[in-house]
C-alpha cells in the first residue's frame, strides 16, 4: 500500500523523469530484452528502433506519476493499454519482469545519490499498484472474451479463406476459424492480435478488423510496409488455406453514442478500422462526412466501396485528397495535403465558434498530428475528438 510519503516521493520524481525519462526507458528496454528473450515477441522491433515504444512507455509512466493521487484521470490511457495488452496476450508474469528491470534501470541511470532506497521503494510500490490495476482489468477482459458466444482465450487457429488486392499496397485477408465454429462479434473499430513465426522468430502484431462483424469470419487489410517483417511475410508467404493464430478482438476506438454529425478522417491504411465504423454509423441515420487521404489513387484502397455506400446513403458525403494524381485512376477532390482550410471547407459548418461534430481520425503519425491541430483550429471540442494509434500510444503534440 502506498503511503502519503511514498506518493510524495513518486510525485517529486516527475520533473526528473521528464528531463531524462526517455534515456531511462531506453536503458530499461535494452537490458530487459537482452536478459529476457521470452518477452521479445511482444515488442515491435521497428517501434523499438524508432524510439516510439520507449517514448510510449515513458509517457505512460509520467502520466501515472503525475496522477498518482487521482488515478481516475488515467482512464483513457489505461483503457488503451489494457486493450493493446489483451490483444497481445500480456500475462501477470510479464509484469514481474518489467517491474524488476524498470526499478533496476532507475537505480542504474539515476545513480545512488538520486535513486535512494526510499525512492526505489516508493517506485516499487507504485509500479506494483499500477500492475495490479492493469492485471485485474486485463483478467476481466480475458474472462469476457472466453465467455462470449464464439469467444476464446489465448490463440485460436484461423484459416485464410480469401486474399483480395485492395490497392497497390494493401491486401485483405479473409479469416475463418479452422475448427469451423462461429467467432465472437466485435465492436466496429476494434482489432485482433496475431502470433506467427518468421524465420524461426516468434512475432506478435495487432491488425484492425476492416469489415463488419458477421459471426463467421474476420477480415484484416494489411499494407505492405517497406522493411516491415510481418506485413511483407503476410503478403509474400501466406495464402489461401494457410493457418494463422489469432487472439480475440479488442480495442477502444469505437463509435460514441449520440446524434451529432460525424466526421471520419483517415490517411493511408488508417482507412481500415473506419470501414466497419462507417457501416455502424450509417445505420444510425446520422450525417457523415468521410474524408480519406492517400498518396495517389494507385494506393487508395476501398474507394469503390465508399462510393457505392455514398450512392445508397444520402446522409454520407465523401471527400478524397491525394498528394499527387495517378494516370488511370479517378481524380480526387483535392490535390496536395489536407490542410486546415480544406478541412474546414469539408466539415459541417460552425455555430457560435463551435463545430458540433464527433470526429474520428487515424493514419500515420505526422498525419494524425496535423489533423489534431486542424480539428482544434476548425472549432471541434477536444472531448468530441477520437483517435487510435496503430503502434505505441504517443502524445499528439
Amino acid at each position: 500500500m502506498l503511503s502519503e510519503t511514498d506518493r510524495a516521493i513518486v510525485t517529486s520524481t516527475v520533473p526528473l523523469l521528464e528531463a531524462g525519462g526517455e534515456a531511462l526507458i531506453t536503458h530499461f528496454y535494452a537490458s530487459m530484452l537482452a536478459e529476457h528473450p521470452e518477452v521479445r515477441p511482444y515488442f515491435n522491433a521497428t517501434h523499438q528502433a524508432s524510439g516510439d515504444q520507449p517514448r510510449a512507455l515513458a509517457n505512460g509512466v509520467l502520466t501515472y506519476a503525475r496522477n498518482i493521487d487521482r488515478l481516475a484521470a488515467l482512464g483513457p490511457l489505461a483503457t488503451q493499454i489494457v486493450n493493446k495488452h489483451v490483444a497481445l496476450q500480456i500475462q501477470p508474469p510479464h509484469y514481474a519482469i518489467v517491474g524488476t528491470c524498470l526499478i533496476r534501470a532507475i537505480a542504474d541511470v539515476l545513480g545512488p545519490e538520486v535513486a535512494t532506497p526510499e525512492v526505489l521503494r516508493a517506485w516499487t510500490l507504485a509500479y506494483g499498484q499500477l500492475a495490479d490495476i492493469l492485471i485485474e482489468a486485463e483478467g476481466r477482459r480475458y474472462d469476457e472474451q472466453a465467455a462470449a458466444a464464439g469467444g476464446w482465450r489465448g490463440e485460436r487457429a484461423f484459416r485464410i479463406t480469401a486474399r483480395v488486392r485492395e490497392s497497390a499496397e494493401i491486401t485483405s485477408f479473409h479469416l475463418a476459424a479452422a475448427d469451423g465454429q462461429p467467432v465472437m462479434d466485435f465492436l466496429p473499430g476494434q482489432y485482433i492480435g496475431m502470433r506467427l513465426h518468421v524465420e524461426g522468430e516468434e512475432l506478435r502484431r495487432n491488425y484492425s478488423l476492416s469489415a463488419p462483424a458477421n459471426g463467421r469470419s474476420y477480415r484484416i487489410s494489411v499494407k505492405r510496409e517497406p522493411g516491415g517483417v510481418v506485413s511483407n511475410y503476410l503478403h509474400d508467404h501466406r495464402h489461401v488455406g494457410d493457418v494463422l493464430d489469432l487472439n480475440a478482438p479488442s480495442g477502444a476506438f469505437t463509435l460514441a453514442p449520440g446524434d451529432r454529425p460525424i466526421a471520419m478522417i483517415s490517411g493511408g491504411v488508417g482507412i481500415t478500422p473506419t470501414l466497419p465504423l462507417l457501416h455502424q454509423a450509417l445505420a444510425t441515420g446520422r450525417r457523415i462526412t468521410f474524408i480519406h487521404c492517400a498518396r495517389s489513387g494507385e494506393v487508395h484502397a476501398f474507394r469503390e466501396h465508399i462510393d457505392a455506400l455514398a450512392d445508397m446513403h444520402p446522409q454520407l458525403t465523401r471527400r478524397y485528397c491525394y498528394e499527387q494524381a495517378a494516370v488511370g485512376h479517378p481524380a480526387p477532390d483535392r490535390l496536395g495535403l489536407l490542410d486546415a482550410r480544406a478541412l474546414e471547407d469539408w466539415l459541417p459548418p460552425e455555430a457560435d465558434g463551435i463545430r458540433d461534430i464527433d470526429a474520428y481520425f487515424l493514419g500515420p503519425k505526422p498525419f494524425m498530428r496535423a489533423m489534431r491541430g486542424n480539428l482544434r483550429r476548425a472549432g471541434v471540442p477536444d472531448a468530441q475528438v477520437h483517435y487510435e494509434f496503430f503502434g505505441p500510444a504517443t502524445a499528439l503534440q
